[in-house]
């Protein structure tokens, strides 16, 4: 299988792998990080398969080819520093929404029914227009979050 990404490091990118890997307090996940991009490193002859080397270190191949694709494109600090980006979305419900969600369950049941289901409340929501389109999960995670889960 061909790798997309390759690791070259230089000597001073090794040197600075050596010594987070000397500190004491450095994190589990660094740790493994770090050795992955040493195991994988081409400069220094034939770098390990990637299977090996999330054998040794103790990490899914995910997590290995995910810090080699990170360095190749961004670098060591991003690689070593590896965090997940934030979802770009943005939120639908508003703390507005939310409160007009919230107060609707709150309220009396509509005649026939005797409490309010996580479906009524869908449907009710989007009647009144308090939403355009809602999923009965988005509603159910409102009331869950404000601890109404159980109307």
């Amino acid at each position: 299988m061909n790798q997309k990404y390759t690791v070259s490091l230089t000597e001073e990118e090794r040197k600075t792998i050596h010594k987070l890997l000397n500190e004491n307090m450095l994190s589990i996940s660094l740790r493994k990080r770090a050795n992955i991009l040493l195991l994988s490193d081409q400069s220094v002859g034939t770098p390990m398969k990637q299977k090996e080397i999330a054998l040794r270190c103790d990490v899914n191949v995910a997590t290995v080819s995910r810090t080699v694709c990170d360095f190749s494109l961004h670098g060591l600090q991003q690689a070593l520093t590896f965090k997940r980006t934030k979802a770009t979305n943005p939120t639908i419900v508003t703390g507005e929404i939310e409160a007009n969600v919230i107060a609707l369950a709150c309220s009396q049941p509509p005649d026939g029914f005797s409490k309010w289901s996580v479906r009524l409340l869908t449907q009710k929501v989007i009647e009144l227009q308090i939403f355009e389109t809602v999923s009965r999960e988005t509603v159910r995670r409102i009331l869950k979050k404000h601890s109404l889960n159980r109307i």
